[in-house]
């Protein structure tokens, strides 16, 4: 019998917080997902600000924001639940993300660290059911990234019987997950490939003094023209040449980053959309190589995107062009809200804390062994 699990998610991009419903059942050993319905929330400036400062912040402004984020996820939580006649009841948890406000994966011996927030309490008082998060601590406690947590998911919803599949989320960041075929004893591979909108979004914003927060449609990326020289220079990072499993944030790839993209650009003369056509191109070409870096020899049968990213057509036209001849898809292709997959994992992953089973991939986020993430907060 399916049971309803509620996913919440606000991701590195910072518009706003996702909510999925999602039927979970099991059948003949095999986990099936539905995607009953999804909402997604934006934070108004204020809050968007809030989170900002948050990021650099006091003690007291963290422990502001907490408290804050735990009450704007049980919102987009209740809305969705009033627009679906759905009562809070009727869920057998939540599963919470939080929202990232440091990731530091570990680095030779020195231990990493993650931090999100949006109180988990805040949420279990107001819907009244119980709350699963904290999902990436476990695994880092166990020596690995704490990410990516969602190629599990994609393993087992999205494999192919007969080929390898590539499913690319573009939110704030980008992560792939290399899907080998069902039966196949080759191991997913999955890691951030590196930038995804974050870049895109903090250029436009910088160049519009706020006045635009992202490159709607891409119409800024098509109007300009991409400017190899800073390309080259730009994809000329370690992070790019690392192996998996490696991770990464705005800490790496945030508003600093795109200043200096900026600067770079006005040095060589470049005007605004050129600017932000180069940066759509980072994400594109840094995706492509990402493939080629770590799987020369299994070429995915085809491309299938999520997140924001996936609204962008220039973006995703500039990508179908680096993967070429791989054909590049969204995800709903496979009946399923692009917008909606994070979201949805982590009502997956709720699913699987709730019975006991682990949430990771050992081979993708290198814990030292498959691990049950999450921690509880009762109704």
């Amino acid at each position: 019998m399916a049971t309803r699990y509620l996913g919440l998610m606000s991701g590195t991009s910072l518009d706003g917080i996702d909510a999925a419903l999602v039927q979970v059942d099991e059948r003949d050993g095999r986990l099936g997902a539905f995607l009953e319905a999804f909402l997604s929330l934006p934070y108004t400036s204020d809050q968007r600000q809030a989170i900002k400062e948050a990021l650099t912040g006091t003690p007291q402004q963290l422990c502001r924001v907490n408290f804050e984020l735990g009450g704007w996820f049980a919102e987009a939580a209740l809305r969705l639940l009033e627009k679906t006649g759905v009562a809070a009841a009727e869920l057998a948890a939540v599963g919470s993300h939080g929202q990232t406000i440091w990731h530091e994966p570990p680095s030779g011996d020195v231990p990493g660290g993650t931090l999100q927030l949006g109180e988990p309490a805040v949420i279990a008082e107001r819907l009244g059911v119980p709350v699963v998060s904290d999902f990436r601590a476990r695994d880092m406690a166990a020596g690995g990234h704490g990410a990516p947590l969602v190629p599990l998911i994609d393993q087992l919803l999205f494999s192919l019987p007969d080929g390898w599949r590539a499913l690319q989320n573009i939110g704030g960041m980008a992560n792939v997950t290399l899907l080998p075929p069902e039966a196949s004893p080759q191991p997913v591979i999955a890691f951030d490939t590196g930038p995804g909108i974050a870049v895109i979004d903090a250029v436009v914003e910088l160049l519009s003094a706020g006045a635009e927060r992202y490159d709607a449609d891409g119409r800024r990326a098509a109007a300009g023209a991409v400017n190899g020289e800073l390309l080259v220079r730009l994809l000329d990072d370690d992070y790019f040449r690392e192996k998996p499993p490696k991770s990464t944030g705005r800490e790496r790839f945030g508003e600093p980053y795109a200043r200096e993209l900026i600067r770079s650009g006005r040095e060589l003369g470049m005007g605004d959309d050129d600017l932000v056509a180069t940066a759509t191109a980072l994400t594109a070409r840094s995706i492509a190589d990402a493939y080629e870096l770590v799987a020369p020899e299994s070429t995915p049968n085809e491309c299938v995107v999520s997140g924001g990213g996936a609204r962008n057509p220039t973006l995703m036209q500039m990508l179908a062009e680096a993967l070429d001849p791989v054909p590049v898809t969204d995800l709903s292709a496979l009946g399923w809200d692009p917008d909606a997959k994070e979201a949805a994992a982590f009502a997956i992953l709720a699913y699987l804390f709730r019975t006991g089973r682990p949430g990771n991939l050992p081979s993708v986020t290198g814990a030292a062994g498959p691990r049950v993430l999450g921690k509880l907060t009762p109704p």
